[in-house]
């Protein structure tokens, strides 16, 4: 069961692009069953709880759990989301060399965040392509 899950871990974060890209997001939105394995990466990665990542995704907390259905069909929106989700964590995880002190940074306080965590920000899509540009600013020498 664990071997099996790292290789749906793998094969998912293999599809989701590094950066944000749109090209790439439309693909898959359009080519790829996005379901709740994909979620599920985002959990296990960022280990924030039901939750947080059903207020990410803009749902209710009983909804977020519905789609743990095996059946269960994801609206575009979510879709578009949770890719969204798993390319910010990506680049996240390659800029600070772990999961883990991606996340501790997700949730400082930041001067570029209106001195808030980024993590607030990761309800809208806005949201998550400025923090994927903060990544992308760090990348190449910006302040953190």
């Amino acid at each position: 069961m664990i071997k099996a899950r790292k290789n749906y871990e793998s094969e998912v974060l293999e599809n989701v692009p590094r950066n944000i890209n749109d090209s790439e997001i439309l693909h898959l939105l359009y080519t790829t069953d996005i379901n709740w394995k994909y979620v599920d990466v985002i959990k296990t990665f960022t280990h924030f709880n039901d939750d947080v990542l059903s207020d990410w995704l803009n749902i209710s907390v009983k909804t977020f759990r519905e789609y743990k259905k095996p059946k269960s069909v994801f609206k575009e929106n979510v879709k578009e989301q949770v890719l969204l989700l798993l390319s910010l964590i990506k680049h996240g995880t390659n800029i600070f060399g772990s999961v883990r002190e991606f996340n501790n940074w997700l949730n400082t306080e930041n001067f570029y965040f209106d001195s808030k965590s980024p993590a607030l920000f990761m309800n809208t899509i806005t949201g998550i392509k400025f923090i994927d540009d903060r990544l992308t600013a760090m990348e190449y020498g910006d302040n953190v």
